[in-house]
Protein backbone atom coordinates (compact mmCIF):
# COMPACT_ATOMS: atom_id res chain seq x y z
CA UNK A 1 0.00 0.00 0.00
CA UNK A 2 0.97 3.33 -0.94
CA UNK A 3 2.63 5.80 1.65
CA UNK A 4 0.08 8.65 3.29
CA UNK A 5 2.24 12.24 1.95
CA UNK A 6 2.00 15.05 4.52
CA UNK A 7 3.25 16.78 7.55
CA UNK A 8 0.49 15.57 10.12
CA UNK A 9 1.11 13.35 12.81
CA UNK A 10 -2.13 10.85 11.50
CA UNK A 11 -0.64 10.31 8.39
CA UNK A 12 2.86 10.02 10.02
CA UNK A 13 0.83 7.10 12.06
CA UNK A 14 -0.42 5.46 9.89
CA UNK A 15 2.83 5.48 7.38
CA UNK A 16 4.45 3.79 10.24
CA UNK A 17 1.60 1.21 10.60
CA UNK A 18 1.58 0.29 6.95
CA UNK A 19 5.70 -0.13 7.09
CA UNK A 20 5.19 -2.61 10.13
CA UNK A 21 2.44 -4.55 8.75
CA UNK A 22 4.63 -5.12 5.76
CA UNK A 23 7.09 -6.70 7.77
CA UNK A 24 10.15 -3.87 8.66
CA UNK A 25 11.10 -3.70 12.03
CA UNK A 26 9.48 -0.83 13.99
CA UNK A 27 12.94 1.47 14.07
CA UNK A 28 13.05 0.88 10.19
CA UNK A 29 9.60 1.80 10.02
CA UNK A 30 9.58 5.38 11.74
CA UNK A 31 12.93 6.87 10.06
CA UNK A 32 10.55 5.33 6.32
CA UNK A 33 7.87 7.48 7.84
CA UNK A 34 9.97 10.54 9.16
CA UNK A 35 12.03 10.11 5.51
CA UNK A 36 8.22 10.45 3.78
CA UNK A 37 7.01 13.15 5.96
CA UNK A 38 10.20 15.62 5.24
CA UNK A 39 10.57 15.37 1.31
CA UNK A 40 9.70 18.71 0.04
CA UNK A 41 8.75 19.29 -3.74
CA UNK A 42 10.73 17.70 -6.16
CA UNK A 43 12.41 15.38 -3.49
CA UNK A 44 15.48 17.34 -2.42
CA UNK A 45 16.67 16.69 1.06
CA UNK A 46 19.36 18.59 2.16
CA UNK A 47 21.88 18.40 4.96
CA UNK A 48 20.48 20.29 7.56
CA UNK A 49 17.08 18.37 6.85
CA UNK A 50 18.97 15.36 7.51
CA UNK A 51 20.04 16.34 11.06
CA UNK A 52 16.82 17.72 12.37
CA UNK A 53 15.09 14.32 11.15
CA UNK A 54 17.97 12.82 13.01
CA UNK A 55 17.38 14.77 15.95
CA UNK A 56 13.87 14.14 15.99
CA UNK A 57 14.06 10.25 15.57
CA UNK A 58 16.49 10.68 18.69
CA UNK A 59 14.08 12.41 20.57
CA UNK A 60 11.25 9.71 20.07
CA UNK A 61 13.62 7.07 21.38
CA UNK A 62 15.01 5.77 18.18
CA UNK A 63 18.37 4.31 19.87
CA UNK A 64 20.69 6.32 17.50
CA UNK A 65 23.16 9.04 18.48
CA UNK A 66 24.50 12.09 17.11
CA UNK A 67 28.58 11.52 15.40
CA UNK A 68 31.01 13.18 16.98
CA UNK A 69 32.57 16.02 14.50
CA UNK A 70 35.52 14.33 12.93
CA UNK A 71 34.21 10.50 13.10
CA UNK A 72 33.24 8.44 10.11
CA UNK A 73 29.97 9.33 8.81
CA UNK A 74 29.88 12.41 10.27
CA UNK A 75 29.67 16.01 8.08
CA UNK A 76 32.67 17.67 7.80
CA UNK A 77 33.23 21.36 8.00
CA UNK A 78 33.33 21.19 4.30
CA UNK A 79 29.78 19.53 4.16
CA UNK A 80 28.53 22.63 5.72
CA UNK A 81 30.09 25.27 4.01
CA UNK A 82 28.76 23.64 0.97
CA UNK A 83 24.93 23.23 2.61
CA UNK A 84 25.29 27.18 2.90
CA UNK A 85 26.78 27.91 -0.06
CA UNK A 86 23.93 26.96 -1.84
CA UNK A 87 21.48 30.00 -3.26
CA UNK A 88 17.92 29.58 -1.83
CA UNK A 89 15.25 30.36 -5.10
CA UNK A 90 18.53 30.69 -7.17
CA UNK A 91 18.68 29.37 -10.84
CA UNK A 92 15.24 30.29 -11.72
CA UNK A 93 15.69 30.93 -16.12
CA UNK A 94 13.36 33.41 -17.14
CA UNK A 95 12.42 34.75 -20.83
CA UNK A 96 11.58 38.49 -22.20
CA UNK A 97 9.90 36.53 -25.14
CA UNK A 98 7.61 34.06 -22.93
CA UNK A 99 6.77 37.30 -20.71
CA UNK A 100 8.39 36.73 -17.52
CA UNK A 101 10.58 39.90 -17.26
CA UNK A 102 10.42 43.29 -19.16
CA UNK A 103 12.91 44.27 -21.65
CA UNK A 104 15.25 47.29 -20.09
CA UNK A 105 13.18 49.89 -22.27
CA UNK A 106 10.06 48.89 -20.28
CA UNK A 107 11.58 48.95 -17.06
CA UNK A 108 12.91 45.78 -16.43
CA UNK A 109 11.43 43.98 -13.84
CA UNK A 110 9.67 40.64 -13.50
CA UNK A 111 6.25 40.28 -15.02
CA UNK A 112 2.70 39.29 -12.53
CA UNK A 113 3.70 35.86 -14.95
CA UNK A 114 7.50 35.99 -13.79
CA UNK A 115 6.43 36.50 -10.04
CA UNK A 116 4.12 33.49 -10.37
CA UNK A 117 7.05 31.31 -11.78
CA UNK A 118 9.54 32.35 -9.18
CA UNK A 119 7.14 31.75 -6.53
CA UNK A 120 6.39 28.53 -7.75
CA UNK A 121 9.52 26.73 -8.30
CA UNK A 122 11.20 28.73 -4.88
CA UNK A 123 8.64 28.81 -2.38
CA UNK A 124 9.22 32.72 -2.28
CA UNK A 125 6.40 35.32 -2.26
CA UNK A 126 7.70 37.87 -5.03
CA UNK A 127 5.18 40.84 -4.94
CA UNK A 128 4.10 43.48 -7.52
CA UNK A 129 6.07 46.71 -7.42
CA UNK A 130 4.44 48.88 -4.56
CA UNK A 131 4.04 52.96 -5.32
CA UNK A 132 4.71 53.80 -1.89
CA UNK A 133 5.59 53.01 2.05
CA UNK A 134 8.30 51.36 3.67
CA UNK A 135 8.63 47.98 1.06
CA UNK A 136 8.77 51.00 -2.01
CA UNK A 137 11.69 52.97 0.41
CA UNK A 138 13.37 49.61 0.82
CA UNK A 139 13.72 48.52 -2.57
CA UNK A 140 15.11 52.21 -3.81
CA UNK A 141 17.44 52.28 -1.23
CA UNK A 142 18.84 48.81 -2.38
CA UNK A 143 18.86 49.41 -5.86
CA UNK A 144 20.30 52.64 -5.23
CA UNK A 145 23.47 50.99 -3.88
CA UNK A 146 23.38 48.26 -6.81
CA UNK A 147 23.29 51.28 -9.11
CA UNK A 148 26.37 53.09 -7.06
CA UNK A 149 28.42 50.10 -6.86
CA UNK A 150 27.86 48.36 -10.25
CA UNK A 151 31.11 47.94 -12.18
CA UNK A 152 29.28 49.19 -15.38
CA UNK A 153 26.50 51.26 -16.45
CA UNK A 154 24.17 49.06 -14.82
CA UNK A 155 21.05 49.49 -16.98
CA UNK A 156 18.51 46.99 -15.64
CA UNK A 157 18.97 48.14 -11.85
CA UNK A 158 18.37 52.07 -13.73
CA UNK A 159 15.30 51.28 -15.58
CA UNK A 160 13.85 49.29 -12.52
CA UNK A 161 14.74 52.42 -10.25
CA UNK A 162 12.58 54.37 -12.91
CA UNK A 163 10.05 51.76 -13.20
CA UNK A 164 9.23 51.85 -9.06
CA UNK A 165 9.56 55.35 -9.69
CA UNK A 166 12.31 55.86 -6.56
CA UNK A 167 13.76 58.87 -8.21
CA UNK A 168 13.75 61.47 -10.72
CA UNK A 169 17.02 63.57 -11.11
CA UNK A 170 17.76 62.96 -7.45
CA UNK A 171 14.71 64.48 -5.92
CA UNK A 172 11.85 62.33 -4.62
CA UNK A 173 8.90 62.17 -7.27
CA UNK A 174 5.84 63.69 -6.76
CA UNK A 175 3.35 61.92 -8.69
CA UNK A 176 2.64 58.63 -8.70
CA UNK A 177 1.66 56.94 -12.20
CA UNK A 178 1.44 53.25 -11.42
CA UNK A 179 -0.90 51.95 -14.10
CA UNK A 180 -1.77 48.24 -13.74
CA UNK A 181 -0.28 47.60 -10.28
Amino acid sequence: MPLVKGKSEKAFKKNVATEIHAGKPPKQAVAIAYSVQRKKEGGKIGLWDNIHAKQERIKHGSGEHMRKPGSKGAPTAEDFKRSQSKKQGGDVKLSIKKGEKLPTKQGAGLTAKGRAKVNRETGSHLQAPQAKGSRHNSFCARMEGVVKHAKGDAPRAKASLSRWHCKEGGKPKKKYDIKGW
